[in-house]
């Protein structure tokens, strides 16, 4: 297939942050200042094949007329490569791991496919991506060897719909990850062009970082939310007269929750940290097979959760106010 029909980029970007913001001290700054002084940006992009084309026109109007239908209401497409061939699922693998620690290790911004990392973060990032980009030539490497395989499995799938100009050549230009760290400060330049434009552009810039404040804080209610609500869920009641099933992924994902929550909590909100304090506190040095053998603890932790989470959509109601309260200080 040709390069405009398969190739398509995925980017996932990391909130722009200035590396060359001011520096303030904690007891000067607001809140968002002192996340525009202590985070920077980058972005993060994977190039990555599609595996579905558009039929042509006189395509779906075939297809169209075997249900009698209007070509107006019809779309179609078909499907260029298995995705669930193990070759390629390694490969999707890979890219999974890039936007997962992506997200894992930043905070929410203002602009889409944007978020902030600490800048104490950068060189492992760095360090990380970087491996992850040698392990996806290593699994697209891979995919190469069956890639003739693939496409001939394709062509006895697809019939007639089957297009060799479909298929990339050169499987290897179709992958990547890219990513690096952009600055959202205004040009320097611009102070001496027009200092009034100047500062307007600081104060916006500053206007999004305490925008991002309020999307960090959140991000971690909402999760925790999930995380709280689901274990909660299953913890209590019975399936069939007997205690829920719940896997140890359930409690696992919760501490790890609170691992990131403390490594990136921009200390903002006082209430929301006492909730995951309050939460960690509930299932500390508490194992998912005492939660399956001793009933008694099961359903102390299911109420105490249920509580937290009661207790955060509070939070989450009284959260304008205490938002306004907060920039007014």
């Amino acid at each position: 297939m040709s390069t405009d029909t398969l190739s398509r980029e995925t980017a996932l970007s990391v909130s722009p942050t200035s590396m060359d913001a001011p520096t303030l001290t904690n007891s000067d700054a607001t809140v968002g200042e002192r996340l525009q002084n202590e985070t920077t940006a980058v972005r993060l992009k994977i190039h990555w094949p599609g595996v579905r084309k558009t039929l042509s026109q006189d395509q779906t109007r075939q297809a169209a007329g075997t249900f009698d239908a209007d070509i107006k209401s019809v779309s179609a497409s078909k499907k260029l490569l298995d995705t669930g061939h193990p070759a390629f699922r390694a490969a999707s693998a890979v890219r999974t791991q890039a936007a997962d620690h992506w997200k894992q290790l930043t905070l929410p911004y203002v602009e889409p496919g944007m978020r902030l990392i600490r800048r104490r973060d950068i060189t492992a990032f760095d360090d990380r991506m970087s491996t992850v980009r040698d392990e996806l030539a290593s699994a697209v490497e891979q995919l190469e060897r069956h890639y003739d395989e693939m496409i001939d499995q394709a062509r006895e799938r697809l019939g007639d719909l089957f297009d060799a100009g479909d298929y990339a050549t050169n499987l290897r230009d179709q992958f990547g990850i890219e990513w690096d760290y952009p600055s959202v400060a205004p040009p320097e330049y611009l102070l001496r062009v027009s200092p009034q434009l100047y500062y307007s552009e600081c104060e916006r810039v500053q206007q999004r970082f305490d925008e991002a404040v309020r999307l960090a804080e959140q991000a971690f209610a909402d999760e925790l939310g999930q995380l709280v609500s689901h274990l909660a869920e299953r913890l209590s009641g019975e399936a069939d007269g007997s205690p829920k099933v719940f896997r140890d992924s359930a409690v696992t994902n919760l501490l790890d929750f609170f691992d990131r929550f403390q490594r990136l909590n921009i200390r903002s909100d006082e209430d929301l940290d006492r909730l995951v304090e309050r939460a960690r506190g509930i299932v500390t040095n508490v194992s998912p097979q005492d939660l399956r053998d001793r009933v008694p603890m099961r359903l102390r932790v299911a109420n105490q959760l249920a509580a937290v989470e009661s207790s955060l959509d509070d939070w989450m109601t009284d959260r304008p106010r205490r938002s306004i309260l907060r920039r007014s200080r």
